[in-house]
């Protein structure tokens, strides 16, 4: 192991795991076979990384063979008890807070903060910059774009059909949120939504319809209200 890994106790590491200069792991800290870990890292108490997933005999999610293993790039931080799985990509100077999990095949992009219980679901792709804010859930399946901005317990979803037929077995969707998207607070997004460029949810809202570039939305369910203020576009920052 690399002499500038500093390990707390009962640290658990894995056969060929590799990790850059200058990071610390705290204590109870798991890391499986083979992750790739970056430099000037830092890995709280009681995280996990690299977890293969668990498939449930009723889950209708196809069984996987092991999955590749997770890489974490340089400048990470990874909160107590967050659970990284295997096949996530980290991207550099991310920031996963405490209790958040990040499943596989997922990939998060460069500077993102990935809030205190957050969950992204497997097979989802996060941009740069974005901030999921705590307890807020990414359905699996979903693409987020870049500098994308997600309140707390937002939620969005991707069955239709709420776990009944089989007619939802080849309908599953994520949503869409495109560079700049916002949604507030306690805002529910429905399967397949697309928020446009800039386009903002108000908290509270259910979003049924696409959500168009650079308009507001609000209500049950949600419809225009007016533009997004000119001051608030993404390209209006400084």
């Amino acid at each position: 192991m690399n002499v500038s890994v500093s390990k707390g106790h009962n640290a658990v590491i894995g056969e060929n795991v590799s990790f850059g200069d200058n990071v610390v792991l705290g204590n109870n800290v798991v890391i499986y076979e083979g992750t790739r870990i970056g430099s000037n890292v830092i890995i709280q108490d009681n995280a996990v990384i690299g977890k293969q997933p668990t498939r449930a005999k009723a889950s209708i999610l196809p069984e996987t063979s092991q999955l590749p293993p997770a890489v974490i790039g340089s400048g990470v931080t990874i909160g107590t008890s967050a659970i990284i799985y295997a096949d996530a990509k980290i991207s550099d100077e991310v920031f996963i807070a405490d209790l958040a999990t990040v499943r596989e095949r997922v990939a998060i992009g460069e500077r993102t903060i990935i809030g205190r219980g957050v969950a992204v679901e497997n097979d989802c792709t996060v941009g740069k910059r974005c901030k999921l804010e705590t307890n807020c859930y990414i359905t699996a399946y979903s693409e987020l774009g870049d500098y994308v901005f997600v309140a707390p317990c937002a939620v969005t979803t991707n069955d239709n059909y709420m776990g009944r037929s089989k007619e939802r077995f080849d309908k599953f969707k994520g949503v869409t949120i495109k560079k700049g998207g916002r949604i507030g607070a306690n805002a529910t997004i429905l399967p397949g939504k697309v928020i446009h460029e800039d386009g903002a949810a108000a908290a509270a809202s259910v979003v049924t319809k696409d959500v168009q570039s650079e308009e507001l939305v609000v209500g049950t369910p949600a419809k225009k209200v007016r533009d997004v203020p000119a001051e608030q576009l993404l390209r209006n920052q400084g």
